[in-house]
């Protein structure tokens, strides 16, 4: 994708871009609270009605985003939804946080945001909360803003959550570069004016970005 204007920012998700791959995690997550997969997937696609309207009405998923349902209630919520494949007793509390022991920092992407900071590209993290500690300590210097979804009351893929995030950065949205691995995010921002990146590998991103920004941003050694 190209623009008339060459772009400044680049602005990324976390779980997925900056984690290692979300359907690994859940996978790996599932395993060890014995709940079939295909059930975590039936209860998010239950929330996730036919329509948006009723995905608005009935998604606890989107409220837990925009930070209007509170951790517990979602654990509950979702405690009930699944099924043990044994029958034991799946406890609600911290489920959440155990979820997220699961993802692993992606070691490349790290680096390729470092290499974007030192070649004078404005950084920023866009990430829908799921009530979840992010790893704050290893950021420290790698972004010029941090939008968390449950902190701002906004979710992607509401417009008005990339335009915050532009303008945080001081930017136009056709100045910035937005990278996600779910495809919707990415249509939602270029709607707005952004450029979008669907992350499906180290590699494909690591190349798109380089001729967006017509900058090398490779690194020796990197694996994703």
């Amino acid at each position: 994708m190209t623009s008339a204007v060459r772009p400044r920012g680049l602005v990324l998700d976390w779980g997925g871009v900056l984690t290692t791959d979300v359907r690994e995690a859940l996978a790996s997550w599932a395993a060890s609270e014995r709940i079939p997969l295909d059930g975590v997937r039936t209860a998010f696609a239950r929330w996730l009605g036919p329509t948006e309207a009723e995905r608005e009405m009935v998604n606890p998923v989107h409220l837990l985003e925009r930070g209007e349902l509170e951790v517990a209630e979602f654990e509950r919520f979702l405690v009930r939804a699944l099924e043990p494949t044994d029958g034991h007793r799946l406890e609600p509390e911290g489920l959440l946080a155990r979820m997220f022991a699961h993802f692993a920092q992606a070691q490349a992407m790290t680096a390729l945001v470092w290499r974007a900071r030192e070649a004078g590209l404005s950084t920023a993290l866009l990430s829908n909360s799921w009530g979840n500690s992010y790893p704050a300590e290893t950021w420290q210097g790698m972004f010029d803003a941090v939008v968390i979804s449950g902190e701002v009351g906004m979710r992607k893929p509401e417009p008005q959550i990339y335009h915050h995030t532009c303008d945080l950065l001081g930017l136009a949205p056709g100045e910035c570069v937005f990278v996600d691995d779910l495809a919707h995010n990415v249509s939602a921002a270029v709607t707005v004016g952004m450029i979008g990146v669907h992350h499906t590998s180290y590699a494909q991103t690591v190349s798109e970005l380089s001729v967006l920004f017509d900058l090398d941003l490779s690194g020796n050694g990197d694996v994703e």
